[in-house]
């Protein structure tokens, strides 16, 4: 398409021109205006863009064509500053792209050349044009939503009493009531004020007082139309329970929300007897209690109480605990017993990494199990050691050890267990027991000694050094025995850990007490190799503390006091 279009004469010049329209998207007219009384016919290539100007002169006086010479450098070299063009003289053509001065009539044919770098203007407008041309997706997804709140909006109407009177004995509609949302979308609707008015406090205070025939009430800022409409029909519903059956908790929940802002109670205790009596996920259950929450309704005390217990004393949380204890410990079937183990001490580890930690177990609860515990484990070890031929006895020590080993756990977990590694330190009968009894039954004992080597040297218990010292001398021997069962029997023994958890223990000692276990453990590794802990690096400490480095004494800190005559 070529459109044309004559300018406005420059004194007695006058200029056309031709654009080709279908090029002309991104840059404004350009004006250039003659002098000097010549014709000439010029062609200046902008991107796509070709401007052919041809004008004639009319023998202007010498005075305006300069006037008007300067007015055209003027704008040209405005545009230039601005970036709606290119500069001509920065970026010049090829030397083959010439006007011939013996024939200024002739067109000439702009030769392939690359591109000028795009001016600012032009970057702007394709920038304009990208966007334009892309779908808006929040439209879309906008009118989508919309799409689908009118369609759900629709499908309540088309069964509400209010929209067919007739069908429920109803007469015509005396309140006329709009319902709008956040976003701006409504919906008007002809409804019955005897009815509003008897079911809603909210409704009886706004029409009570008017008379006349009709009404007219608006609710704006809702946030959502269909919970509002719904509300509305279970008020002219006799059977609420009914009409809610089959619902999801989250829309029972709008419900009561509405519900409560309406000031009609029918519908909060329907929407609460309903919660009370339908199963919760745990995603609504923190919902559920969010929202009783926020409503601070005086009647959900029935809901609540799937939830939230009063207040109880310390003795009945400990009452529940060593029954639970207590069944696990003595319990027939060896993989329930394990099961319910796992189970337990996970939901101990989360009350102890909870923010309110509620499960306060006595102290005194957890070492009278742990009491019973180390009374069976001696008892079996005396049964096993007196009699030649008793392998039901020897697994009974497995078993107790295991016991003993998950207690101590809890105790650890509970962060008191120093009163553990004392009595455990104090098992000398246990310690001569245990040397008499095949290691492939006894090493679950010795994991008991290397669990809490690992805590002391965590610095999750803190014992006295005479507690270490002791702990060392009654058990250390023994879990070297152990150690290469204790690898081989479970993958659950890390073999690192334990390593580290007796180097701490030993480096924690005086000198010369650690001279003593590690100068035991060198015999001792030499003998059995990798069925011994590897605590070389341990020996190294010692060894650079006891002959390399010496203690350097700081000079003490003196002061003199001086008595000066007055």
């Amino acid at each position: 398409m070529i459109w044309t279009n004559t300018s406005s004469k420059f004194g007695s010049i006058d200029v056309s021109e031709k654009l080709s329209w279908a090029n002309v998207k991104r840059h404004p007219p350009l004006t250039l205006t003659s002098h000097n009384n010549l014709n000439f016919s010029e062609i200046i290539s902008l991107d796509s863009i070709s401007l052919s100007y041809t004008c004639k002169s009319k023998q202007p006086s010498a005075s305006m064509a300069a006037f008007e010479l300067n007015k055209s450098k003027q704008q040209v070299s405005t545009m230039l500053k601005q970036g709606f063009i290119s500069d001509f003289f920065l970026s010049p053509p090829p030397s083959s792209f010439t006007s011939s001065p013996s024939n200024p009539s002739q067109p000439i044919q702009s030769p392939i050349r690359s591109a000028p770098s795009p001016t600012l203007f032009e970057m702007m407008t394709e920038e304009q044009t990208r966007d334009s041309s892309r779908p808006s997706t929040h439209l879309q997804s906008f009118d989508t939503a919309r799409m689908r709140i009118e369609e759900r909006v629709s499908r309540v109407l088309s069964g509400a009493p209010f929209r067919n009177p007739s069908d429920w004995g109803l007469g015509f509609g005396d309140v006329k009531l709009t319902i709008t949302a956040r976003d701006g979308f409504s919906v008007s609707m002809d409804v019955h004020r005897e009815v509003l008015a008897s079911r809603s406090l909210f409704f009886k205070e706004k029409l009570g007082r008017r008379s006349g025939s009709h009404h007219s009430v608006e609710i704006c800022e809702c946030d959502d139309v269909e919970v509002y409409l719904e509300t509305l029909v279970l008020m002219y519903c006799d059977d609420l329970k009914k009409k809610m059956m089959g619902e999801g908790v989250s829309k029972i929940l709008g419900l009561l929300k509405v519900c409560d802002s309406l000031k009609f109670n029918d519908g909060i205790s329907s929407c609460l007897e309903y919660l009370e009596a339908v199963p919760w996920s745990e995603e609504e259950e923190e919902r559920v209690i969010s929202n009783l929450q926020d409503l601070n309704l005086h009647n959900d005390h029935d809901v609540l109480q799937r939830v939230a217990l009063e207040p109880s004393t310390s003795s009945r949380i400990d009452d529940i605990f060593l029954r639970l204890l207590t069944g696990v410990l003595q319990a027939k079937d060896e993989k329930a017993r394990k099961e319910m183990k796992t189970l337990i001490s996970r939901l101990l580890k989360e009350d102890n990494n909870s923010t309110y930690n509620r499960l306060d177990i006595s102290k005194e609860t957890l070492y009278t199990i742990c009491h019973k515990c180390l009374t069976s484990l001696v008892h079996c070890l005396s049964e096993a050691t007196s009699c030649e031929e008793n392998r039901g006895m020897m697994s009974e020590i497995a078993r107790e050890a295991d016991n003993l080993e998950w207690v101590v756990e809890i105790l650890i977990e509970k962060r008191i267990g120093e009163e553990f590694v004392k009595l455990w330190s104090d098992q000398n009968e246990l310690g001569v027991l245990h040397s008499k009894v095949p290691v492939m039954y006894r090493h679950k004992i010795s994991r008991i000694t290397a669990q809490l080597c690992i805590a002391i040297g965590r610095g999750n218990i803190l014992v006295p050094k005479e507690t270490r010292v002791s702990l060392l001398s009654t058990w250390l021997e023994a879990l070297y025995d152990d150690f290469g069962w204790m690898k081989r029997s479970s993958r659950s023994v890390d073999r690192r850990l334990i390593e580290d958890g007796i180097s701490q223990i030993i480096l924690t000692l005086p000198l010369l007490q650690q001279q003593a276990f590690l100068m035991s453990w060198f015999d001792r590794f030499l003998e059995k190799g990798d069925d011994c802990p590897n605590i070389q690096r341990a020996f190294e400490i010692w060894w650079r503390r006891a002959f390399v480095r010496q203690p350097v004494v700081e000079p003490q800190l003196q002061i003199t006091v001086c008595d000066y005559p007055s």
